[in-house]
C-alpha cells in the first residue's frame, strides 16, 4: 500500500491506523499512546477549505516505541522523513498548554488516541507563527469563514482570549498578526480576502524559493522577513516601471 506524500483528509487516518498497528506490535496493549495533531493535520481534520498539507506537526506522548513505529510506516507507505515529526514544539507557537485546550479525534486500534486543535486556539497559534510564506494567514482566514457558516462565529474577543490562554498575553503576538487579525473583522468579503491571501503566501514561496536556489545557504529564521520584504519590494518597483514603460 502507498500513500501519497500529500496528507489529505481522506489519507491521513490510514496512515495514522498504520501507526497505531507498528506502535502496538512493539509497544504492546498497556501503556497507550496520545499523539495531538497541530496546524495544517487539525485543519484537514477540523475544516474543509484546506486540501493538503506536506507533513503531520505533533504532540507526541509515548514510549520510545513510537519513534520505530514511525519511521516504519513511512517506509511502508512510502512517506518522507519526518512524515510525523514534534518539531513544532522548538516555535514559538508551541506551550504546554495546548494539550488542556485540544479535543479528541479518535483513538486507532483501542492504543492510539489522536486529539486536535480547532477553533480559536488554532487560530491563535496561526497567529503566533504568522508565517506569510505557508499557510498561516489564509488558514486563519478559512477558518473564521467556516466557523460563520456553522453558526459558531469567532469574534475577535474571542480570538484575543484564546491567545491569552495560549501565551499569557495579547501582545505575545508578532505585531504583523496583530494587525492581520484586527483587520479582518473590517473586511466585507472574506472569501475574497482569503483568495487574496492565498496568492500571496504562494507568491511568497516562490519568491524564497528562487532566493535559496541563488543563493544557498543564506537564507534563515532571522533574516527571512527581510529578504521577503526586499524581494517584494524589488519586484513591485520593476512592475511599476514596466507599466511606465507601457505608457510611453
Amino acid at each position: 500500500m502507498s500513500v501519497n506524500t500529500q496528507f489529505t483528509k481522506e489519507n491521513l487516518d490510514i496512515c495514522l491506523k498504520e501507526l497505531a498497528k507498528e506502535f502496538r506490535k512493539r509497544n504492546g496493549n498497556k501503556m497507550p499512546a496520545e499523539v495531538i495533531l497541530i496546524g495544517g493535520a487539525s485543519v484537514l481534520i477540523n475544516y474543509g477549505f484546506r486540501e493538503m498539507t506536506y507533513d503531520m506537526d505533533a504532540i507526541i506522548q509515548s514510549s520510545s516505541a513510537m519513534r520505530d513505529a514511525i519511521s516504519l510506516v513511512g517506509d511502508k507507505l512510502g512517506l518522507p522523513y519526518g512524515w510525523l515529526n514534534t518539531d513544532f514544539m522548538k516555535t514559538a507557537s508551541y506551550t504546554p498548554k495546548l494539550a488542556r485546550y485540544s479535543k479528541y479525534y479518535k483513538t486507532f486500534s483501542n492504543i492510539l488516541q489522536i486529539r486536535t486543535i480547532s477553533a480559536e486556539y488554532l487560530v491563535a497559534m496561526k497567529l503566533m507563527a504568522g508565517r506569510q510564506y505557508k499557510n498561516d494567514l489564509s488558514d486563519v482566514v478559512g477558518i473564521l469563514i467556516e466557523q460563520e457558516d456553522r453558526g459558531e462565529p469567532l469574534t475577535f474577543e474571542i480570538i484575543k482570549k484564546a491567545v491569552e490562554d495560549l501565551y499569557e498575553s495579547y501582545d505575545a503576538v508578532p505585531e504583523n498578526s496583530q494587525r492581520f487579525i484586527e483587520a479582518i473583522y473590517e473586511k466585507d468579503d472574506l472569501k475574497e480576502f482569503y483568495r487574496q491571501c492565498r496568492e500571496m503566501e504562494l507568491e511568497n514561496k516562490d519568491i524564497l524559493v528562487e532566493f535559496q536556489d541563488d543563493y544557498p545557504g543564506v537564507l534563515n529564521g532571522d533574516n527571512l522577513a527581510d529578504i521577503l520584504r526586499a524581494a517584494r519590494e524589488k519586484k513591485n518597483k520593476t512592475t511599476f516601471e514596466l507599466e511606465i514603460e507601457k505608457e510611453n
